[in-house]
């Protein structure tokens, strides 16, 4: 029997190549040319991205389009809305179920659908029995079995953590799964830190020769004080929708009501951030200082003219501060 033994040196070469071509830094500004649009939304924990999705995804439905929403958030909370308050099985949780039963998963255990929306959640391991991150990795493996290359969407929205840094969390940034990113905040200090680092962990891989873009933010719980905003105008992204901070939208959320559809007073506006996230084209932001994020805001909000003051070896002794014995001097005194 005769083995077949590769040319490494071939191997090397081609490697070599590779490595040895300049990437592209220009972020492609014209509409994305696949039919499929994969879409990766970012947002400080409890900002509004899930009630902000499942509206989106029920108004792109309603006008004809094939939407697929993917929660990759380890809470399992991004199709709740969609589905009354129903949790749906997680396909982390399928998966490790199936296995032990010696069962292979299908579709239909993981996927359902409201409206012509298509949904499905990641979801990730019990508290302190696991990497959420590495969650994601093994959720977006095993959709690849399922055959997610294949599957027939106009737009495949995905719901991401942006305040947890670690690897899974950043798959369509990384690792361009997604065509561009759209972030979500409003006028507080912390969503708009999200979503500058988000700006920044895009710009970073686009110097690695990624090709993700940054489509716009959407400003959700819009109290007008115009902070989001002018930090959309400094990193150079659009805004895709204001959402006001209204009683009506926060009562309907509770009681998971969906208000993305026409037969609603706030249709028009999630029918126009259905069609600013369909044309938006990806832009490379300039993600900003922690000081130029700090300019945002008043210094009565933020603090912004403390001035830090170093900590001294007697601070940090406190009752214990005092001269030290010192035995070369004991014996210089002798």
């Amino acid at each position: 029997m005769t083995l077949d033994v590769p040319n490494l040196k071939a191997f090397d070469q081609r490697l070599r190549d590779e490595a040895a071509e300049e990437p592209t830094l220009e972020v492609p500004a014209a509409p994305p040319t696949k039919k499929t649009q994969i879409i990766a939304i970012y947002g400080k924990g409890g900002i509004g991205k899930s009630f902000t999705l499942a509206n989106l995804s029920h108004m792109m439905a309603e006008d004809g389009k094939r939407v697929l929403l993917i929660g990759c958030d380890p809470k399992s909370d991004t199709t709740s809305l969609l589905f009354g308050g129903k949790a749906c099985p997680t396909i982390i949780e399928t998966s490790t179920r199936k296995k032990l039963a010696g069962e292979e998963v299908k579709i239909g255990d993981v996927c359902f659908k409201r409206g012509g929306v298509f949904a499905m959640e990641l979801g990730g391991p019990e508290v302190g029995r696991g990497c959420g991150g590495r969650g994601i990795i093994h959720g977006f493996e095993l959709l690849e079995k399922l055959g997610f290359h294949d599957w027939d969407f106009d737009y495949v929205l995905l719901d991401f953590l942006g305040d947890v840094v670690c690897g899974g969390f950043g798959l369509p940034i990384a690792r361009d799964m997604a065509q561009k990113v759209i972030v979500v905040g409003s006028n507080d200090l912390q969503s708009l830190y999200v979503a500058n680092n988000v700006c920044s962990a895009v710009e970073y891989f686009r110097k690695l020769g990624g090709n993700v873009g940054v489509a716009g933010l959407v400003i959700n719980k819009d109290d007008g004080t115009g902070e989001a905003k002018a930090f959309a105008d400094a990193v150079g992204i659009p805004i895709l929708a204001s959402i006001p901070a209204d009683d009506d939208l926060r009562r309907k959320s509770a009681n998971y009501q969906i208000v993305g559809t026409r037969q609603t007073q706030w249709g028009d506006m999630f029918a126009g951030l259905a069609d600013n996230v369909a044309e938006a084209p990806p832009l490379r932001p300039k993600p900003l200082s922690q000081d130029e994020l700090l300019g945002l805001f008043s210094a009565e909000t933020t603090g912004k003219g403390f001035v830090l003051e170093a900590a001294t070896e007697t601070d940090m002794r406190g009752k214990n501060a005092g001269p030290k014995v010192c035995l070369e001097g004991v014996y210089d005194d002798v």
